[in-house]
């Protein structure tokens, strides 16, 4: 592969908080489309660096700029601050960007996974103009529904996390990277205790249900929405594969330019494994993906 450069910015600061954003592209690449790509982990943990490998080659060799932004976490920050930073990373990319390293800023797509997903959808009504196109692993278009608000089937399986011990991995300072392995029993104990809306919007979805309104995707599609790839495992117990389900038949509704993939007996992040660039079902979905922003982008 011609020479991957990289590099690191920060796009914003806000409470003495650098947010960073890394860009990645190939030398001698011009006006090239760009993908902003957003990490997962429930808005809670998760980095910029966490995307693999390979699925960064495999954008970069298709000709895309990768750029790959960090957000505000919660519970420091909520959830409106944390679309804030969405607002900004895109912004800072379209104006920002063109200067910085190579990039076509009129054609830019949208990747994210998990909560990164979620936050992809966000971007299909929240920033201006609207992506030319949105790919959603295992994203979300709900915040309210029983999955998130009442405790986990799956993870009340695992040990009880005690308050004590889920807030003793999360402060009062702002922060906008986290460790997977720093911060996932505070995300656990939300899941056992049904309170992950709670915590990471301030708002609490049983009494104030219009509140989340604006902050669900699938209340907020028209038809301008931008075209949108959704793929999700269909036994994932993290994010229930429904939730797909729901925001495809939402966006079949407004009429807006969609694919929905399954992929049968797939879990969540299943294109996490250590040996996912050499599963075949992973690498058509990454073919499906890459016709998809062709397509459109």
């Amino acid at each position: 592969m011609t020479t991957h450069i990289a590099k690191s910015y920060v796009y914003k600061s806000v409470a003495g908080c650098d947010i960073r954003a890394d860009a990645h592209w190939l030398a001698g690449a011009t006006r090239p489309p760009a993908i902003l790509w957003l990490h997962g982990g429930a808005l809670i943990f998760g980095t910029r660096t966490g995307i693999p490998a390979y699925q960064l080659s495999t954008y970069l060799r298709a000709g895309y700029t990768v750029v790959s932004a960090d957000y505000r976490l919660a519970p420091e920050a909520k959830l409106e601050a944390i679309i804030e930073d969405l607002r900004d990373a895109y912004s800072w990319l379209r104006t920002s960007g063109p200067r910085l390293f190579p990039i076509d800023p009129e054609r830019i797509a949208v990747v994210g996974q998990s909560a990164g997903g979620y936050l992809t959808l966000v971007a299909g009504y929240a920033v201006t103009p609207r992506p030319r196109a949105l790919v959603s692993f295992y994203g979300y278009g709900d915040l309210t529904g029983a999955w998130y608000s009442r405790p986990s089937p799956y993870y009340c399986q695992r040990p009880a996390v005690t308050e004590d011990e889920a807030f003793g991995v999360v402060g009062r300072t702002v922060v906008s990277e986290g460790r997977h392995e720093d911060r996932f029993s505070f995300y656990l104990y939300c899941r056992q205790h049904g309170l992950w809306p709670l915590a990471v919007t301030g708002h609490d979805p049983q009494q104030e249900a219009d509140w989340f309104a604006r902050f669900c995707p699938v209340c907020n599609v028209t038809r301008g929405y931008p075209p949108t790839l959704l793929i999700h495992g269909d036994v994932d117990t993290d994010v229930p594969y429904d939730l797909s389900v729901m925001m495809n038949a939402e966006l079949e509704r407004q009429q807006v330019e969609h694919a929905f993939l399954t992929l049968h007996d797939r879990g969540h992040a299943f294109d996490w494994a250590a040996d996912a660039e050499r599963d075949p079902v992973i690498t058509q979905t990454f073919d499906r993906v890459l016709a998809f922003l062709k397509q459109h982008c």
